[in-house]
């Protein structure tokens, strides 16, 4: 309990905030649409309450246990077996949501396994690269990690199967930066990224123009995506309604916005109005200063959390930070760069904003991890 003593209000102030807005801004997002259905106004508004609070106690849960329990063999061993189990379980009878069988079914609520891989993969990618710097600075790179960057490799193409192309670039973004961290050659890995870059603007899109043109992406969820990014305009009737609303909910906010609950995107004009779309509904009602306020909470959050990871002594802390601060950056990314229309929609929530249990337990489970990575450096500097 002393760990309380030493809580970095950097951290946790914004997390607080920022989850209690979530809140707010999915009931004023989802009124509409859960009327909609069939429910009651305030339906998405109590899950969400109910994902916060439990949240919120795997939050104080995670900055409070001696870490050093994350790092058990069997716990690790155990929590591998369910993540792969979990996936190739949704291969065979997961629940399909926009095109991807990426939940598990549970009574009122749906569980998406991609989400806790993200933890799993921080955690226990550093473990394995914390326990083997020795044996890498011996052996060399790829004779020691290259068993770790095959498991991982295999969940990433598991969650890309789904296809959940956001979540799997989400995953392997996590497992680049923290490769890089452990000796990775990183000029040769960069020009990996830079060339993936290079095909994908050289000749994925240019394709999808032409795909397009020739209407051959009507059944292929994931490609319809990549054609609304391309030209969203040409397909407002259909593909690219999402985006051209987006844009249509930005407009209509200006620098103030409309009022809060005054929203026209969100009655029946944007779908996922409280999902992958939150943030323009929020710039919408309540104007560009409050979005990047919003933005600027959650930036503070990945900051800190650098700073957290550069200031610890232990390489174990410092990884988790790190990974931590990717997936934060990456999921953050790709959500407004699919609100923006600067990247394809990839179906990937705002942190802490958007509706979704599985999203806000995962922040919950990283984050209390890493506010008892700063409690343990604020005791000690306090201590010596």
């Amino acid at each position: 309990m002393r760990k309380l003593k030493y809580l970095d209000y950097w951290l946790f102030v914004p997390y607080l905030i920022l989850s209690l807005f979530g809140i707010v801004m999915v009931y004023s997002a989802s009124a509409d649409i859960g009327s909609q259905n069939g429910g009651s106004p305030g339906s998405y508004l109590m899950k969400q309450l109910f994902f916060v609070i439990l949240g919120l106690a795997i939050y104080t849960f995670m900055v409070l246990m001696n870490l050093n329990k994350l790092r058990d063999k069997k716990i690790l061993k155990y929590a591998s077996v369910i993540a792969i189990g979990s996936l190739l379980f949704l291969l065979i009878i997961g629940k399909t949501i926009n095109g991807a069988a990426g939940w598990i079914r549970l009574g009122p609520i749906s569980i998406q396994p991609a989400e806790f891989v993200k933890f799993y993969l921080i955690i226990w990618l550093a473990h394995v690269i914390d326990r083997r710097q020795d044996a890498i600075a011996i052996e060399g790179w790829w004779a020691v990690m290259l068993r770790p960057v095959l498991i991982s490799a295999v969940m990433i193409g598991l969650i890309f199967i789904q296809p959940d192309l956001g979540g799997a670039t989400i995953n392997a973004s996590i497992v680049f930066v923290m490769l890089l961290s452990s000796g990775f050659n990183w000029k040769r890995a960069i020009t990996y990224f830079l060339g993936a870059i290079l095909v994908v603007m050289g000749i994925i899109f240019p394709l999808a123009v032409k795909i397009s043109e020739m209407g051959f992406a009507k059944n292929i969820y994931q490609l319809q995506r990549v054609v609304a990014f391309v030209n969203p305009f040409e397909h407002s009737q259909g593909v690219g309604q999402q985006l051209v609303n987006s844009y249509y909910a930005l407009s209509n906010g200006g620098i103030l916005g409309v009022g809060w609950g005054n929203s026209i995107q969100k009655t029946g004009y944007l779908p996922e109005p409280n999902t992958d779309f939150i943030m323009a509904i929020l710039a919408e009602e309540l104007g560009l200063i409050t979005a990047l306020g919003v933005i600027a909470l959650l930036f503070l959050i990945i900051t800190r959390t650098v700073l957290v990871g550069i200031r610890s002594n232990s390489a174990y802390h410092t990884l988790i930070c790190y990974g931590a601060a990717t997936y934060l950056t990456v999921q953050t990314l790709f959500n407004l760069g699919g609100v923006l229309g600067l990247l394809p929609i990839t179906g990937v929530t705002f942190p802490f904003i958007s509706y979704g249990g599985s999203s806000t337990w995962t922040l919950a489970l990283v984050m209390g991890v890493v506010m008892n990575i700063s409690a343990r450096q604020k005791r000690y500097r306090a201590t010596h």
